[in-house]
C-alpha cells in the first residue's frame, strides 16, 4: 500500500510551478467542506446511473474528483449516520444508537480534531434532527459555531422549527464564511430535504411532477451548486477538499419499506460519495473522473482527510481509510458493516448486517444472505444455515465491532417538545425513552420483515397528525391495531387523539392499553396521568404520574402535575415536596419557581419565597408573575415599599410585552 507521505509528495510535486520555492514556501492548508445530503440513494443521482434526474452541481464534482460507486452507511437513522461520518466510528463504537444519545467525549470529532490544527469550524444543518441541545448533542463539540435551531419557533411551524430548505441552510453557510474569510476553515453543510414528506418547491415540484423525490434530490443538488460556485467566486474552491456524501437512503417501497430505519438493504445504506482534493487533487494515477469501484464505508472518510492533512488519527479510530483509493493504489478486500437498533422503539428485533466476498448477510430472527453480484437489489434470500458463506459471515460479525444492545437498556431521553419534533419528521416510537423489551434474548422479538407494513401506516400517520389532519390519521392507527392490537406506539397515538378531541374515558382506554404493553414507557405514564386528572380521578393520576417519575425523575412536567394533584387531594407536604425537587432540576426555570413559590407563600414562608423569586425580578430573566407572587411575599413580610417596587416593575414589564 502507497504510504500517504508518498502521496502528499506526489500531489506537491504535480501542484507547484518551482521546487526551489517548495521548499522554502510552505503550502497552505486546504479548506475542508463536508456537505451531507440526508436520505440520498446513490441510484437517484445522474452520475451515479440515473438517466432521469439532473444533478449537474453533483456531476461537476464526480468530473474533477473521485467518484466512490460502492459507498455505504453502517445505518439509516440520521443522526446515527452524521455521528458515524463525523467520528469514523461504527454504532456499537460510538454509541449513539438512538435519538438523544449524547455524543461521549472519548470520542474525537472532524471539527475537534481539525480545530486543534488551527482550523476555523461551523456547522449548518438543516433539520432538528442534528440539533445539539436536544437530538444530537455533543456532535457540536470542536465547532466554532454550530447552527442550531431556535428555541422559540412557533410550534405550528415546519419551516423554521424542524427543517429548512437547501438553500436557507448554504445562504446561513455563506453569511458566515463571508464574515470569517480567514483560513483554513473547516465548514460542514447539512441539506435535509430529499427526506419525505417530499415538497420540493417550484420549479422542481413542476419538473419532477410525480418523482417528488427526485425534484427534492435535484433541487437540492441547485443549492451544492450555489455553494460551490460560492467557493469559486471567492477563490476558495481549487485549494479545497470537498467531500459529498449521502448520510442514508430511502425505501421507496423497495422489501416494503417506504422510508427507512428499519432495514438494511442497499435501498438504504447504498449512498452516492465523491472526494474532490484540494488543488485539482489528481496525480499521475489517479484522474480527474476517477471511479472507484470497490466497496468502502462512511466511516473511512475521516481518516482519509486526517491523512490528507497530515494530522495522526486518534487512537480511537481504527476504521480503514479512502487514501490509499485516492493514491491509486488497490485496497485489500475487507467487510462492510451495518446495523439498525430502531425496530427496537417499535418492540421489534435489531438487526446487523456483513457484506464481504460477494455476499451480503443479514442477522434476523428470520436471517438472510444475498449474491451481491448476481442480486444487487437483494430480491432471492439464499440462507441455509449451513450454507459455507453464512457460516463465515457469522464469524466475520461475531468479530466485529458490531454489538446486540442489551436486554432492559434506557437509553437517551428527550423532552416533550423534542418529541413532537421527532414525529414532525416523520420518526416515531413509544415514548421520549426507548427501552428494550426485557427478555432473555433479543431474537425472539419480532422480525421486522414481519411488521413493515405497520411501520409504514405508523410513518405516514404521524406526517398526517405533524399537519393537522387528525381524521385522516386515525384510520392508519386503528388499521395497526387491528394488525396488532398491543402495539404500544398506535395505542399511545389513538389516546392522543381521544384526549385532543375531549373523549378522555376513551383516551384513558387506549393509554391504559399502551401502558400494559409497554411498561416502561414514562411518556404513556405521563399522558394517562394527564387524562385522569381530566376525568377527576385524582388517586389513579397519582400513581400514574409516581410511575412516570420513577421511570424518568427527571420529568418536570410530571412533577408539577403530579403537585397539583396532590394540591386538589389536600396533601400540601407532598405538593411542595414535588415543587422543590422540580425547582432542584431546573433551578432557572420559571415555572418550577412559580409553582414552588405559591407554595412557599401558602405555608406563610414569605422569606423562602423571596428567596426564590428574587433572581426572577431583574434583567432578562424577570418575569410579571414572579414578580407579582414577590409582591405578595414582600407584602406578607411586612415590607410595603418592597412590594409597591415589584408591582411597578411587573406593570412595566406588562405594557413592554
Amino acid at each position: 500500500m502507497r504510504s500517504f507521505f508518498w502521496w502528499s509528495a506526489t500531489l506537491a510535486i504535480a501542484t507547484t510551478l518551482c521546487p526551489a520555492q517548495s521548499a522554502t514556501v510552505p503550502k497552505p492548508l486546504p479548506d475542508v467542506y463536508l456537505v451531507t445530503v440526508d436520505t440520498l440513494r446513490a441510484d437517484h443521482v445522474h452520475c451515479f446511473g440515473d438517466g432521469q434526474i439532473q444533478t449537474p452541481a453533483l456531476d461537476s464534482l464526480a468530473r474533477e474528483g473521485v467518484r466512490f460507486a460502492e459507498a455505504f452507511t453502517p445505518s439509516p437513522i440520521t443522526n446515527t449516520s452524521h455521528t458515524s461520518i463525523l467520528t469514523g466510528l461504527l454504532p456499537s463504537q460510538h454509541g449513539v444508537t438512538d435519538f438523544g444519545i449524547p455524543l461521549a467525549a472519548e470520542f474525537p470529532t472532524w471539527a475537534e480534531l481539525l480545530k486543534h490544527r488551527g482550523y476555523q469550524t461551523a456547522a449548518f444543518i438543516g433539520a432538528v434532527i442534528l440539533d445539539s441541545r436536544t437530538l444530537a448533542p455533543g456532535i457540536d463539540r470542536g465547532f466554532d459555531y454550530y447552527d442550531n435551531f431556535p428555541a422559540n419557533a412557533p410550534a405550528t411551524e415546519h419551516w423554521g422549527r424542524v427543517e429548512r430548505r437547501a438553500a436557507d441552510v448554504v445562504r446561513r453557510a455563506e453569511f458566515w464564511m463571508s464574515a470569517h474569510p480567514q483560513a483554513p476553515r473547516f465548514v460542514w453543510v447539512h441539506l435535509y430535504d430529499p427526506h419525505d414528506p417530499y415538497e420540493p418547491p417550484p420549479p422542481y415540484s413542476e419538473i419532477y411532477k410525480g418523482r417528488l423525490y427526485d425534484g427534492e434530490i435535484a433541487y437540492a443538488d441547485s443549492a451544492l451548486a450555489n455553494l460551490l460556485a460560492y467557493l469559486k467566486q471567492h477563490n476558495r474552491y481549487r485549494n479545497s477538499i470537498i467531500v459529498v456524501v449521502g448520510d442514508h437512503g430511502e425505501g421507496l417501497g423497495e422489501h416494503g419499506e417506504e422510508t427507512h430505519g428499519i432495514f438494511l438493504y442497499n435501498s438504504t445504506t447504498h449512498v452516492p460519495l465523491i472526494v474532490k482534493l484540494a488543488a485539482g487533487g489528481t496525480s499521475d494515477t489517479v484522474k480527474a473522473g476517477a471511479v472507484v469501484d470497490a466497496d468502502v464505508q462512511t466511516t473511512d472518510i475521516l481518516p482519509a482527510v486526517l491523512d490528507l492533512l497530515g494530522i495522526a488519527r486518534p487512537s480511537t479510530l481504527s476504521a480503514l481509510s479512502l487514501t490509499p483509493y485516492l493514491a491509486g493504489a488497490n485496497s485489500p478486500k475487507r467487510a462492510i458493516f451495518g446495523e439498525t437498533d430502531y425496530p427496537l422503539r417499535f418492540g421489534w428485533a435489531p438487526l446487523r448486517a456483513v457484506r464481504a466476498g460477494g455476499f451480503k448477510f443479514i442477522e434476523a430472527p428470520k436471517p438472510e444472505l444475498y449474491d451481491t453480484n448476481a442480486d444487487p437489489h437483494e430480491l432471492k434470500n439464499r440462507y441455509e444455515p449451513w450454507n459455507q458463506d453464512v457460516l463465515r459471515l457469522r464469524q466475520t460479525l461475531a468479530a466485529s465491532p458490531l454489538k446486540q444492545p442489551a436486554p432492559s437498556t434506557s437509553q437517551g431521553a428527550a423532552g416533550a417538545g423534542t418529541l413532537s419534533e421527532l414525529r414532525a419528521l416523520g420518526y416515531l416510537g413509544p415514548g421520549d425513552e426507548r427501552t428494550t423489551t426485557d427478555v432473555p434474548e433479543l431474537s425472539s422479538l419480532p422480525d421486522p420483515k414481519d411488521k413493515i407494513e405497520q411501520q409504514n401506516l405508523l410513518h405516514s400517520a404521524m406526517m398526517l397528525v405533524d399537519q393537522g389532519r387528525l381524521a385522516e390519521a386515525r384510520p392508519s392507527f386503528e388499521k395497526v391495531i387491528a394488525l396488532d392490537p398491543d402495539s404500544a406506539a398506535a395505542l399511545r397515538q389513538l389516546g392522543e387523539l381521544e384526549f385532543h378531541d375531549g373523549r378522555y374515558s376513551k383516551a384513558a382506554d387506549y393509554l391504559d392499553r399502551a401502558e400494559k404493553a409497554n411498561p416502561g414507557d414514562a411518556s404513556t405514564a405521563f399522558d394517562r396521568g394527564e387524562v385522569l386528572v381530566k376525568l377527576g380521578d385524582y388517586p389513579g393520576a397519582r400513581d400514574a404520574l409516581l410511575s412516570a417519575i420513577k421511570l424518568s425523575p427527571g420529568k418536570i412536567e410530571a412533577r408539577l402535575l403530579l403537585a397539583s394533584v396532590y394540591t386538589k387531594s389536600g396533601d400540601h407536604a407532598a405538593e411542595e415536596d414535588q415543587l422543590e425537587a422540580a425547582h432542584l432540576l431546573e433551578p432557572k426555570n420559571p415555572e418550577t419557581a412559580l409553582g414552588l413559590a405559591k407554595a412557599y407563600l401558602a405555608d406563610k414562608r414569605y422569606a423562602d419565597a423571596i428567596d426564590l423569586l428574587r433572581p426572577f425580578s431583574e434583567g432578562k430573566a424577570a418575569h410579571d408573575k414572579a414578580l407579582r407572587l414577590l409582591a405578595d411575599a414582600y407584602i406578607g413580610s411586612g415590607d410595603k415599599a418592597e412590594a409597591d417596587n415589584a408591582i411597578k416593575k411587573a406593570e412595566a414589564l406588562s405594557r413592554k410585552h
